[in-house]
């Protein structure tokens, strides 16, 4: 497929604000830090789209990004960041959890997991609510280039053991690296299947479809 556009549309704090539900969509979901922007930035082949920050927990919507006029990517609030308040948090699991649960158009998630990092509570807590109604989900264990090749497959091993997936079930899992666009092209064969989507048969690459940034958003 070519990322023949990539863009900003809208934030919102309840399903009333989201984009009107006509396109495909699929959802990023990680802790706080965990690598959500760099990962949407770099699928897209672009810079600064989804603009990182050095503060966990500033995202506190959940922004829309049309692609190729197509299908939506939906950039979730991190979870876990310990110096939000718990009543923040609350109000941000409600809002997480109404979005997974009515949007129609979604058709799954990026659940995202930092390699170095062993599953906490929330994230084995999140695996398990997503099983439990059904909706369908990727595991991106990112942040691979930060972890020596020789370690990754005992790191990988663990992560998976910690979330109780098994590790014959290949088929939902990527291995990804940002900086070193490690696993870009599984996850996005991954993600045609999970859309329905039909790759595009021209020769020109992702890598090469869109060169510059044409709109940069900050959150």
């Amino acid at each position: 497929m070519k990322i023949l556009s990539a863009e900003y549309i809208a934030s919102a704090v309840n399903n009333e604000q989201c984009p009107q539900a006509s396109l495909s969509e699929v959802a990023f979901v990680g802790r706080s830090n965990v690598g959500k922007s760099s990962l949407i930035n770099s699928l897209l082949n672009r810079k600064k789209l989804v603009k990182t920050s050095s503060v966990p927990g500033k995202t506190q919507t959940i922004n829309f990004f049309k692609i190729n006029n197509a299908f939506f990517f939906a950039d979730l609030p991190g979870y876990g960041f310990a110096k939000v308040p718990a009543a923040v948090q609350r109000t941000w699991q409600k809002m997480i959890e109404d979005y997974l649960l009515e949007r129609q158009t979604l058709k799954g998630v990026i659940f995202i997991i930092d390699m170095r990092r062993k599953p906490g509570p929330l994230d084995i807590n999140l695996k398990e609510w997503l099983e439990t109604n059904n909706i369908p989900y990727i595991l991106a264990i990112t942040k691979a280039d930060k972890v020596p090749t020789s370690k990754r497959k005992k790191h990988i091993s663990a992560i998976l053991e910690g979330m109780g997936i098994d590790s014959k079930a290949g088929g939902g899992i990527v291995t990804y690296s940002s900086k070193a666009r490690l696993g870009r092209k599984e996850l996005w064969a991954k993600l045609y299947t999970m859309m329905g989507v039909v790759e595009d048969p021209s020769p020109q690459s992702q890598e090469t479809a869109i060169e510059e940034d044409e709109e940069d958003f900050e959150f």
